[in-house]
């Protein structure tokens, strides 16, 4: 794993995940269902927890939905499945959490945003109602600030003073600063009212890459609180995925950040999993956890005019992701195996010895062999049609042999 020096900061217990300090990054993720259908959101959380979501956020915005929340956690557990439930709460938090106290003692933290509360004003009786649910029922805050829902009072008021200044800032960085104090704020006052520090964490949402870089760098150097990451609205597709990923990537390169959600939004009846994927594939890519093997393959090019090699990158692949679950349970370690795929003779030879178990395959006019290398060195050379078979049957041997658990224990 990569060495990056993590932001010190407190720890924070989520429903038995420890956000914070020397602790994992954890991924979270988020229902999109109507949470008052209960077998819907159950299976959306279990689908999300199975992909590998360590907390799953769903949201409660009704009498109905609080109302639901029990019998979801209690089916989820009656599955087996452990996942922390966290409630998203705005407008009606205070409402729902004092009327259904099952709802408030299932989920096992609550998402405020300070922008949809009366914080601020003369009396912030709504945002004090759900802090101290929290503080009777033990469970640790979000302080969640988004610029598309930032308190207007203060956002009013700092513009105002920034107006008087001698040279004024421009209308980003006051915005900018506006979020970060409303989010040291708004814990300032739930401390105030009773919430232990080491039961909060920040957020400061924006949708811009850079802007989101900006913010967490102005969040992090002024507290020590647990720090949620994610670029909200992020969008579809390669946009949204690449725009969560170089924001994200920049920040957990500098330590800061201790949860991560990619906020895609999902293709009409698409997989929500995918934000959980992506989310994985940030933290592996940059060396800073280890989830399933990596498969290297080649982009192909004019050597490659098969597509032979592109099917066998993608068959590997989606063999490594199916056998994950089972070999979790029986192997340590086989997460950071890395697998190569070539396609020619330029790179594949070298990229395979780069991996633990690596096939370089014939490409266009080369001769129709394929070396297989395992550690470094060349064992066989495979040909023919079952050239498939046989390497998944020595990546199963592979694994079988180097991460069963009297070989790691030794």
């Amino acid at each position: 794993m990569a060495v990056i020096q993590r932001r010190k900061c407190l720890v924070t217990c989520v429903g038995g995940v420890r956000i914070g300090g020397a602790n994992p990054i954890a991924v979270q993720s988020m229902t999109n269902t109507d949470t008052a259908d209960v077998v819907s959101t159950v299976n959306q959380v279990m689908a999300l927890a199975q992909a590998g979501s360590e907390l799953v956020r769903v949201t409660v915005n009704t009498e109905e939905a609080a109302k639901a929340v029990p019998k979801v956690v209690d089916t989820l557990n009656k599955f087996g499945i452990q996942v922390p439930v966290i409630g998203d709460f705005h407008y009606n938090g205070h409402i729902l959490l004092k009327k259904y106290p099952d709802c408030a003692k299932a989920l096992a933290k609550y998402r405020i945003n300070p922008g949809n509360v009366n914080i601020g004003r003369k009396t912030d009786d709504n945002f004090r109602t759900m802090i101290e649910a929290a503080v009777e029922y033990g469970r640790p805050v979000r302080i969640g600030v988004n610029w598309g829902s930032l308190d207007g009072a203060l956002l009013t008021r700092m513009m105002d003073e920034n107006a008087r200044l001698a040279e004024p800032l421009d209308a980003r960085q006051v915005t900018m600063n506006a979020i970060v104090v409303s989010a040291l704020e708004s814990a300032k006052a739930a401390v105030s009212y009773g919430l232990s520090p080491d039961r909060i964490i920040l957020s400061a949402k924006v949708s811009g890459v850079q802007d989101l870089i900006d913010v967490y760098r102005m969040l992090a150097a002024r507290c020590d609180y647990p720090l949620h990451l994610g670029l909200t609205e992020a969008g579809m597709g390669s946009k949204g995925i690449v725009a969560t990923t170089a924001a994200l990537a920049v920040l957990l390169q500098e330590g800061i950040g201790d949860t991560i959600r990619a906020s895609l939004t999902p293709a009409p009846n698409g997989d929500r999993t995918e934000e959980v994927a992506v989310s994985q594939q940030i933290l592996q890519s940059l060396g800073i956890r280890s989830f399933t093997p990596q498969v290297t393959a080649c982009p192909g090019c004019g050597r490659t005019t098969s597509t032979f090699f592109q099917e066998m990158a993608e068959q590997i692949e989606d063999y490594l992701k199916k056998q994950m679950p089972v070999w979790k349970e029986n192997y340590t370690g086989v997460e950071e195996m890395k697998v190569a795929v070539m396609g020619c003779v330029v790179n594949g030879p070298g990229e395979s010895k780069h991996s633990n178990i690596g096939i370089s395959l014939p490409g266009t006019f080369e001769e129709p062999v394929a070396p297989v290398y395992v550690d470094g060195k060349l064992v066989k050379t495979l040909r023919g049609e079952g050239i498939v078979a046989e390497f998944i049957e020595m990546l199963n041997a592979y694994v079988a042999r180097v991460y069963s658990r009297e070989t790691v224990a030794r």
